[in-house]
């Protein structure tokens, strides 16, 4: 097993995991009578927050649209990046800022509004506000690298 990494190490190999081309992650919601939904989707990273866009009509949306909570999984289970999150934006694909559009698209490769689809999507943005990274057992202990929305360090 690798010696564990330093606080800033493993928050330049988050941001990483982050900003990668083409990255994914596991986004989780809850229903108001508290069903878990736990769903794949690509993601964008802005810098300061995460970019999603599903349809309109999808669990997703409309857990986050009712609670403003989700939770983010990025990356494997041996180099994980946990991230619990609040909505700051919701837009229609047609109505969304070109920053946070932008944004996905590059990181995605996908572009929502060329989809036939594309009246259907909404744009989320959603800011970290706790986020833990770790690999094995010994990063357990310093995993907590964002508190209330400001990085820990």
């Amino acid at each position: 097993m690798a010696p564990p990494r330093g606080s800033q190490q493993r928050k330049a190999d988050a941001l990483a995991l982050l900003s990668a081309p083409a990255a994914d992650a596991w986004v989780a919601t809850a229903s108001s009578d508290g069903q878990a939904y736990l769903v794949p989707l690509s993601i964008g990273w802005t810098g300061e927050s995460i970019v999603l866009v599903t349809e309109a009509r999808s669990v997703t949306a409309k857990n986050l649209l009712r609670a403003s909570r989700s939770r983010l999984a990025v990356g494997g289970t041996r180099d994980v990046v946990m991230i619990d999150t609040e909505l700051i934006g919701d837009h229609a694909m047609s109505d969304a800022p070109a920053m946070p559009v932008e944004a996905f698209v590059s990181q995605s490769g996908w572009d929502p509004r060329n989809d036939s689809n594309a009246a259907g999507y909404r744009l989320f943005e959603l800011r970290p506000v706790h986020l833990q990274a770790w690999r094995e057992a010994n990063e357990i202990a310093g995993r907590t690298l964002m508190r209330n929305a400001t990085w820990v360090d």
